[in-house]
């Protein structure tokens, strides 16, 4: 930001001041300009009033020294000049014969700095003199000459400025009263409505509304402001609404509304983070349907739905806030526990679960239906310290489960050094193979399948009942 424009975003006044200044500058501005007109009238008008009262009493001087000018009496002249001119108005008067000899003169005394101020104002305001003429007998026989005082003007221009400032006084202090008034009811509203903008923008508070103002145009500004606030408030939860609902979409699944496999992870990571620092125990449950592929076939994917919502949210009453349930797709589902007392406490859950699914299922087709769950549990840091680790050391022990019965748990330690997906042939009958053969084969991450010598061919099935077991030629199925 250049200097210039931070002195001038510096030198920004509030509302409240300029309106105090302006309201104090143009009441004054109004005082004085109304006593200035007022004093010059005043003034003009004295100013006649003088020049008349100096010639009226520059006529009554000649009456009064008529007489002496007539027998040429100098001190008789002097004597009615200092008996008449001895007024305010009058600072000097001088009394000359036909022939222009001055006769007689008086002078009013100088009064320091006060008779230079009046001085000064008779020679700006003043005429010079005033001359009036001596007649006797209808001839010219000299002349008064008198110049006025200035004192009078003087006192009055001092009693006007005096007077002025008073008023401009008078007139500031009512002017702050009244203003305080008028700007209250102008910058009141205005700054409340300020502060709501700035609680909205600062604290996104869109419950704040401005009061009504006393001012028929900021009332009004008020409410549109009011009614901007309720759609910037509705758009504000509208909004709210659809990022919420775009976060859920984004980290549970569509379906049962369980968290997704992404939103499971990372809330087992930070489980394990957690538990690294506060040596906390967690335990991972990785659960997989049975029989639901039979389920879907026999009765549709509708049901199927039907059946997965439910198991999950048998799944979800079992936790009771204590875990995180997930779906990973398809029919399987993990659970999460965190902060774990002891490895119990998951079995006991994982029994929990098991045992609600007993209860049958209810499909829209007024059938019901049980599907089990065959659960493998991992403890951290027993079994695993990684999430991934613990994933698999959970399916591995969930693969182990089914392998011994479908409905059970079973511990990542139970399954210890055995493949789950390492599965054995088991051939039912060799009634079809009268000779001594053999037929190896190894299903899952195994070097695939080796043929003995002489073997024979056989037709060989997974047997649903029996998971691992595989059934070979005319006994499949038994």
């Amino acid at each position: 930001m250049s200097f210039s424009r931070l002195h001038k975003r510096q030198l920004r006044l509030p509302l409240r001041q300029i309106l105090y200044r302006g309201h104090l500058g143009m009441a004054l501005v109004a005082i004085f300009l109304a006593g200035l007109t007022v004093s010059l009238v005043c003034l003009l008008t004295l100013r006649a009033y003088t020049e008349h009262n100096l010639a009226l009493t520059a006529r009554s001087l000649t009456y009064t020294v008529e007489a002496a000018v007539v027998f040429n009496d100098d001190s008789a002249a002097l004597d009615a000049l200092e008996l008449i001119a001895s007024g305010d108005e009058v600072a000097g008067v001088a009394v000359y014969n036909e022939q222009g000899r001055r006769m007689a003169v008086w002078t009013r005394p100088a009064e320091g700095a006060r008779g230079w101020l009046e001085q000064l104002v008779a020679h700006w305001i003043l005429p010079p003199e005033s001359i009036e003429p001596i007649m006797h007998d209808g001839a010219r026989v000299g002349e008064v000459r008198l110049s006025g005082s200035g004192g009078p003007l003087t006192r009055f221009l001092l009693a006007g400025m005096a007077g002025m400032v008073a008023s401009l006084a008078l007139t500031a202090l009512v002017a702050v009263y009244m203003s305080r008034g008028m700007v209250s009811r102008i910058v009141g509203p205005l700054e409340r409505l300020a502060q709501v903008a700035h609680a909205v923008r600062r604290d996104r508070d869109f419950a704040q509304r401005v009061p009504p103002a006393p001012i028929a145009e900021l009332d009004e500004l008020g409410k549109d402001f009011n009614v901007l606030l309720d759609e910037l408030a509705s758009w504000q939860t509208h909004l709210k609404t659809e990022n919420e609902n775009l976060a859920h979409q984004a980290s549970h699944d569509s379906l049962t509304h369980l968290s997704n496999r992404a939103a499971f992870e990372q809330s087992l990571s930070i489980a394990l983070r957690n538990a690294a620092d506060e040596d906390w125990h967690v335990a991972v449950l990785f659960l997989d349907g049975d029989h639901f592929k039979e389920i879907n076939d026999q009765h549709g994917h509708a049901a199927g739905d039907v059946v997965l919502i439910e198991t999950a949210a048998r799944i979800r009453s079992q936790l009771r806030g204590k875990g995180v349930g997930a779906r990973f797709g398809g029919d399987e589902f993990a659970v999460l526990l965190a902060p774990l007392a002891d490895a119990q406490d998951a079995a006991r859950i994982a029994d929990d679960i098991l045992a609600s699914m007993v209860q049958p299922i209810h499909l829209p087709d007024a059938t019901s239906v049980v599907m089990s769950l065959t659960v493998g549990i991992a403890i951290y840091p027993d079994h695993a310290r990684s999430p991934e680790a613990l994933l698999k050391r959970a399916d591995q022990a969930m693969y182990h489960a089914k392998r011994q019965s479908r409905g059970t748990r079973c511990l990542a330690d139970q399954a210890e050094g055995k493949d789950p997906r390492q599965q054995e042939i088991v051939l039912v009958s060799d009634s079809l193979f009268p000779d001594p053969t053999v037929l190896a084969l190894s299903v899952g991450p195994g070097p695939g399948v080796e043929r003995m010598p002489d073997a024979k061919p056989a037709a060989v099935d997974y047997d649903d009942d029996t998971p691992g077991k595989l059934v070979v030629g005319s006994d499949r199925g038994a």
